[in-house]
C-alpha cells in the first residue's frame, strides 16, 4: 500500500532563543576545569595581558585549543564559542584573538615555554585523576614516538619551501604520547621545521625528545620508551637517548654489514613473529645480529634486531627484498630475556610504533592539516594550540569516557556524535540546565561523561 502522506514543509526562521550549539562541547570546559588549566594557563600567559584588558591571553588560549577540538581550522573559527556564552564564557573577538596570537610570537620562546609549563602541569593533574588508566599506570611502559609529516602550504609562507615527495610547505617534526590500544594518544610535541628539513636530522629528533620528556613527570622517565623509524637511527640521537637513560626502539638502515649477516644467518635461527593480537604470524620472522656486527662504536648494550616477511600480494618489491622477502631492522637497548626481552615482543613493540600515524592524522583533523599564519613564529603558536586541543581530547576521553568504545574514537566520529548535540539552555531554581534532546542516540552517553566530570575535584 502507497502512503499518501506528504513530508511537512520546514519553514525556516532566526529567531531561536536559549538554543545552544555544540552543546557537548561542555565535555571540553569540564575537563579544562578538571585538570586545573583554565587556572594554570591565565597564570602563565599574565604577563603578556595589557592593562585594562577584558579579555585573559589563558582564556583565549583555550578558547582557542576548544575551537580546534570541535573541528576548527583557523583563527575566526572561534565564533562558534562566541555563540554560546552561557556554556564557553565571554570570547574575545577575531581582532583581540589575532593581536594576542601576534604578541605571544613575537615574544618567541618565553610564549612557548609558558604554554609548555602549564600543559605539563595539567598532564600531571590529568594522569593523577585517570589512575589506573594513565600511561604508565602500574609501572608499565609509556611509549613517545616521534615521526615527521608534510603539511602543505598553497602560498608562500616564511619558512615553506619544497618537500622530499615533491610537494611545497612545512616539514614538522610531532611526538605523541601513546595510549595503547585501549586509548588514542597525547600530542606532546609540533615542532615547526622548512618543508626541506631532512627527515632523519638528529637535532630535529633530539628537540622533539626532550620537549616531550618535559612533558611528563620526571619520576616516570624511567618508564619511557621512545620509539621512531629508521630516521632516528643515528649516532647522535642514539647516544642523546641513552645519556637519559630512556629505554629505545629505533628503526635501523641495511647497510651492506646488516645485508651480509642477514645473508649468513642460519634458517634455524628464525623465529616467528607475533600479529598485533600477539599471536604467531604466517610469512614473518625475526632474528638478531647483535653479535654478527661490529657495534663497537654504537651506544653499549644496543641490540640490532631484523624481520623477515613475504610482501603482502600485489607489493612492490625492491632491491634489499631477498629470495621474495622483505627485511627491516631496528635496534634496542633492551636486555634479552624477562618481560620485554623475547625477539617477537620487541618486534611486536616496535611495530606498534605505527600509531604515531593514526595520531598524526587525528592531529591533521585538529587543526595541523593547514597552518593559517604566514609567519613561522605565529605558526609555531598555532601548533601550540593544536597540541593543546589534541590532548584536551585526549583527556576528555581518558577521563569521562572510560570503558566505553568512545574511548578509542577518533576527532571526527567524537564531533558527530558528542560534541556536536545540540541543547535548550533553561533557566530555573538560580540554575543553568542543559536539555538534551531525548532522541540523540548518545544523549546517556553525554550526560554520564559530563556528569562523571563535573564529580572531579578541582585542584
Amino acid at each position: 500500500m502507497k502512503t499518501t502522506g506528504r513530508k511537512a514543509k520546514i519553514v525556516v526562521s532566526g529567531d531561536g532563543a536559549g538554543i545552544a550549539s555544540q552543546a557537548g562541547g561542555l565535555l571540553l570546559i569540564e575537563a579544562l576545569r578538571a585538570t586545573g588549566l583554565d587556572q594554570g594557563l591565565p597564570r602563565a600567559l599574565s604577563r603578556w595581558r595589557a592593562s585594562r584588558a577584558m579579555h585573559d591571553p589563558g582564556k583565549i588560549v583555550t578558547d582557542l585549543a576548544v575551537t580546534l577540538a570541535l573541528g576548527g581550522d583557523c583563527l575566526a573559527d572561534i565564533a562558534v564559542l562566541r555563540s554560546s556564552p552561557e556554556l564557553f564564557g565571554p570570547v574575545a573577538s577575531d581582532p583581540t584573538v589575532s593581536r594576542l596570537v601576534t604578541t605571544l610570537a613575537e615574544a618567541g620562546p618565553a610564549a612557548l615555554r609558558a604554554i609548555r609549563t602549564a600543559r605539563a602541569q595539567a598532564r600531571q593533574r590529568a594522569w593523577a585523576l585517570a589512575g589506573p588508566g594513565a600511561p604508565g599506570a602500574g609501572g608499565g611502559l609509556i611509549p613517545v614516538d616521534l615521526d615527521a609529516t608534510i603539511v602543505l602550504a598553497h602560498s608562500d609562507k616564511d619558512q615553506a619551501a619544497p618537500t622530499w615527495k615533491r610537494t611545497f610547505g612545512h616539514h614538522p617534526m610531532t611526538a605523541f604520547i601513546d595510549h595503547g590500544p585501549g586509548g588514542t594518544g597525547e600530542a606532546a610535541a609540533l615542532v615547526l621545521r622548512p618543508g626541506n628539513a631532512g627527515s632523519n636530522t638528529a637535532a630535529d629528533h633530539i628537540t622533539a625528545g626532550r620537549l616531550a620528556l618535559n612533558q611528563i613527570p620526571t619520576r616516570l622517565h624511567k618508564q619511557v620508551i621512545i620509539r621512531t623509524d629508521s630516521g632516528g637511527g643515528t649516532h647522535e640521537f642514539l647516544d642523546w637517548v641513552t645519556a637519559r637513560r630512556v629505554k629505545y626502539s629505533i628503526g635501523f638502515n641495511l647497510t651492506d654489514d646488516i645485508c651480509t649477516a642477514i645473508l649468513a644467518l642460519p634458517e634455524h635461527v628464525w623465529q616467528c613473529a607475533y600479529d598485533a593480537d600477539r599471536q604467531p604470524r604466517p610469512g614473518a620472522w625475526v632474528a638478531e645480529l647483535t653479535g654478527m656486527l661490529d657495534l663497537s662504536s654504537w651506544p653499549k648494550g644496543m641490540r640490532v634486531i631484523v624481520r623477515r616477511e613475504r610482501p603482502h600480494p600485489g607489493a612492490q618489491l625492491r632491491f634489499t627484498d631477498i629470495d621474495g622477502h622483505r627485511f627491516t631492522c631496528f635496534v634496542t637497548g633492551t636486555r634479552p630475556g624477562g618481560k620485554y626481552g623475547q625477539l617477537a615482543d620487541l618486534e611486536l613493540r616496535h611495530r606498534r610504533r605505527a600509531r604515531c600515524e593514526d595520531r598524526i592524522r587525528c592531529a591533521k583533523d585538529t587543526g595541523l592539516r593547514n597552518l593559517p599564519l604566514h609567519g613561522a613564529a605565529a605558526n609555531q603558536i598555532w601548533l601550540e594550540i593544536v597540541a593543546l586541543a589534541s590532548e584536551l581530547t585526549a583527556w576528555t576521553q581518558m577521563l569521562a569516557l572510560t570503558g566505553h568504545p568512545a574511548r578509542t574514537w577518533e576527532p571526527k566520529r567524537l564531533r558527530l556524535r558528542i560534541f556536536s548535540a545540540a541543547g535548550r539552555l533553561a533557566r530555573g531554581g538560580r540554575r543553568l540546565r542543559l536539555r538534551l534532546s531525548n532522541r540523540w542516540p548518545w544523549t546517556d552517553l553525554i550526560t554520564t561523561a559530563i556528569t562523571r566530570l563535573q564529580t572531579l575535584p578541582a585542584p
